[in-house]
Formats: structure tokens, C-alpha cells, sequence
């Protein structure tokens, strides 16, 4: 952790941290349930295009990153950092058309899981492993019903999972760059990403639709632009491993919002996968060793 939030944590109330994170995970999955709307009129392609190319417009407005002195010899890593960030919206928002909202979200979370656990390598590991196992087992089991839960959304899924870790490890390589300005190249650098497989899917003409800029800005807002606003603020007073064992209820919330707005009930054997991968996401969390925790 820099030391530039560690110098307003006395500025701050911790509950006022908590409560920022607890609404930026709410708003992530409020806007993604939201933009699962679109889907009809969009597709998913279309859809995850109209997320980050106003969540780019937003951060440009926002944070005006021409002020900022920039290196070009940074220019392979943003690529490498947006390209990820652009396949793991792609990949979600794919797996989604198939499979619930929480359960995209779960096996999402396998991704950064599993970095952390390769990273870490203690004992207690084991018990992380074990619980994600048998959340995978619940998920995925021969008699858990799987023929109901579409394996394309699960590839999918999993790939989004994939690319999330390796966006992770992206996030290093532009660490030296100011986090506005890295995050809004980085999401440029995505939704151009993205732009040819929904014009592919639904065409230019199908893809510029003013009638819905006003949802695209909704969705934009409440998926990338809010969220990324109070997890910056919430990481001014909380901890590093604080903030991580919040962020692993974001399944719950997902699972929630889904069942809330999109009307995705799960099964009793559903939301206990669920549980177990987030038990296993907060106990790598906190068992986790401290000079990792506090890695920039």
C-alpha cells in the first residue's frame, strides 16, 4: 500500500470506508444486472461496447489524463492491461447470456482465488482449496442439476476468470502510471477491443442507437464509472486485507441483484457454491501473508 492512503485514514471514518465498498459492489451488480437488459435489443457484444465506451467517455471527462506527464515506454503494458480488461467485460457479459448473474460472478472470482492461493502457498491454503472444490463440486457435480446450467456460460465464465488474474498481474506493470490516468487509457484500450465483435454481431447501424446512449451512460456509471469512484475512497480508510474480505462478498451481492432485477432464482445447492467460494475468497484474504497484502 502507497503511502498516499495511509495518509488519509485519520481523515476518514472507517465505517464510512465499509459503507463505500458495500455500495460500489451494489452498484457493479445493480448496473450489470441493468445491463443485462440490453441484451435483447444489443446483444452481449453490443452491450459490453456501450459499458466501457461510456465508462471511457465518463473517465475522460472525469479525470482529464492529457495532464498528466506520461512515458511512452509504458505504452506495452497499458496495452497488455486494457486488452485484459476488455476480454475479461467481453467474456462476463457472454457468460451471463447463459448462466445467472451470481453464479458468472462466482466463478469469476476463481481467478484472482487462485492467483492469490499460487502466490501464498501456506498450509491453511488447503482448507481455501478444499472449500472451492466443493463449491465447484455443488456448481458442477454430476447430480447437482448441471444439465440445467449451460456449459457455454460456464466456459465463458471461466475464461472471464482466466483473464481476470492475468489483468491482475497487467495492474503491476502500470502501477507507476497515476491510477486515473492508467484506468481510463486502460478502458479505451478496451472497449476499441471490443468495438469489432459487436459490429460484427449486430453492425454499426445496429450498434449506434441514440435511443439507448442514455442507458449506455446508466450503465457506464453505475458498472464502472461509481464503483471504481468509491473503491478509490474506501481504500483511503480501509486495509488492504479489510478491503479484500469485503470485496468477496461481491457473489452474494451479484447473486442477490440477479435474483432482485432479473428474477434468477438459484437452487438451495447453487447458493451453497456460492457460499463456499466466497468463504474461500475471505479466508485467503485473511490468512494471507502480510508482505503480499501490503504489495503495491
Amino acid at each position: 500500500m502507497n503511502a498516499k492512503p495511509l495518509s488519509h485514514q485519520s481523515q476518514y471514518p472507517y465505517s464510512i470506508g465499509v459503507l463505500a465498498l458495500v455500495a460500489s459492489m451494489i452498484s457493479l451488480c445493480v448496473g450489470t444486472s441493468f445491463a443485462k437488459s440490453l441484451f435483447a435489443e444489443l446483444g452481449a457484444q453490443g452491450t459490453t461496447s456501450y459499458r466501457l465506451v461510456f465508462s471511457a467517455i465518463l473517465l475522460w471527462i472525469i479525470w482529464r489524463p492529457w495532464r498528466f506527464s506520461f512515458n511512452p515506454r509504458y505504452i506495452p503494458q497499458l496495452l497488455y492491461y486494457g486488452i485484459s480488461l476488455g476480454l475479461i467485460n467481453f467474456l462476463f457479459y457472454m457468460s451471463i447470456r447463459h448462466i445467472p448473474l451470481g453464479l458468472a460472478i462466482a466463478i469469476e472470482f476463481l481467478g484472482p482465488l487462485g492467483l492469490a492461493l499460487i502466490s501464498s502457498r501456506q498450509r491453511s491454503d488447503f482448507i481455501w482449496i478444499g472449500l472451492v472444490l466443493v463449491g465447484m463440486y455443488l456448481l458442477l457435480g454430476t447430480d447437482s442439476g448441471v444439465e440445467n446450467l449451460d456449459p457455454v456460460g460456464v466456459l465463458y465464465a471461466a475464461g472471464a476468470a482466466i483473464f481476470w488474474a492475468l489483468y491482475i498481474v497487467a495492474g503491476q506493470g502500470v502501477r507507476h502510471i497515476h491510477p486515473g490516468q492508467a484506468t481510463t487509457y486502460g478502458i479505451t484500450i478496451a472497449a476499441l477491443m471490443t468495438l469489432p465483435f459487436s459490429i460484427a454481431h449486430i453492425g454499426f447501424d445496429g450498434l449506434w442507437r441514440p435511443d439507448l446512449f442514455l442507458f449506455g451512460i446508466a450503465v457506464g456509471v453505475l458498472s464502472s464509472a461509481l464503483p471504481y469512484s468509491l473503491e478509490m475512497s474506501s481504500l483511503r480508510t480501509l486495509h488492504r486485507k479489510t478491503f479484500g474480505v469485503l470485496l468477496s462478498l461481491e457473489p452474494a451481492f451479484g447473486a442477490i441483484a440477479g435474483a432482485i432485477i432479473l428474477h434468477e432464482m438459484l437452487s438451495l445447492r447453487q447458493v451453497l457454491a456460492i457460499v463456499c467460494i466466497v468463504i474461500a475468497s475471505m479466508g485467503c484474504t485473511l490468512t494471507a501473508k502480510k508482505k503480499l497484502i501490503n504489495k503495491d
